[in-house]
């Protein structure tokens, strides 16, 4: 309940806040039922149900998308930790595609949604960064070009994806526009946060401007991170 509290009104709750969220509960409990076909009674049975401190929120593995996407970039690291990058690069699309535009964009958020927010586009970077891993050792270099440029425009400060737009535009033969890139990512990171690119960016500038040769197929990184999960029993609790 104090999380509901929290995100609704912040650190200023109304005296009526209790009442005023039972309410909205209420009407949400309507909304549900006139949705599924259910009963308001039944809606608050089975799935927005009252429990001590809090409400429980039920869910199945097939009611969110959120869900399907979980699933679908495990089925990916899958077959990325075999091997098999034809199945990742398909699994991984299918996930991507899941994606309507940034996530809870037509919700008004307070902190706690926000964060959470955040953490949903985290998770669909660190995807779109294996994808794009994934397409480059299967040589697709022209093919990433325009998602890259989009995704370095939007993420300035992102090693991972320029030293990828990077590489990828070397691999097309245009070297020029990689080492251009590399200095917009470093004026950037110097100008706003006083950083040097790191030994990764910074080594593949390095064989950029001697002309070496970049084995697509094996030199990439991994990218790291953490994509964020539902309860694995579907239902999420709320305090």
């Amino acid at each position: 309940m104090s999380s509901l509290i929290r995100e609704l009104w912040d650190e200023e709750p109304p005296v009526s806040c209790l009442t005023t969220l039972q309410t909205y509960i209420l009407n949400l409990r309507k909304l549900l039922a006139s949705a599924t076909g259910m009963t308001a009674r039944q809606v608050a049975s089975e799935i927005l149900v009252t429990r001590s401190g809090g409400y429980l929120f039920r869910t199945t593995q097939g009611d969110l998308d959120v869900h399907r996407f979980h699933q679908l970039v495990s089925d990916g690291r899958r077959a990325l930790s075999s091997g098999d990058d034809s199945t990742a690069l398909s699994t991984l699309s299918s996930a991507l595609q899941l994606w309507r535009g940034p996530a809870l964009v037509d919700v008004v958020a307070g902190r706690i949604l926000e964060g959470r927010r955040q953490q949903f586009e985290e998770s669909r970077l660190v995807v779109l960064e294996y994808l794009v891993d994934t397409q480059l050792r299967l040589g697709m270099y022209r093919e990433v070009l325009t998602e890259l440029a989009a995704l370095t425009a939007d993420n300035p400060y992102h090693e991972g994806l320029h030293a990828q737009y990077m590489r990828a535009l070397y691999l097309n033969g245009r070297r020029a526009q990689a080492l251009e890139l590399f200095q917009r990512l470093r004026v950037n990171l110097v100008n706003h946060l006083g950083l040097e690119p790191g030994p990764m960016a910074q080594e593949l500038h390095r064989s950029i401007l001697n002309a070496e040769s970049i084995d697509a197929q094996g030199n990439l990184r991994r990218p790291t991170g953490d994509i964020v999960r539902m309860s694995s029993s579907g239902a999420v609790r709320v305090y």
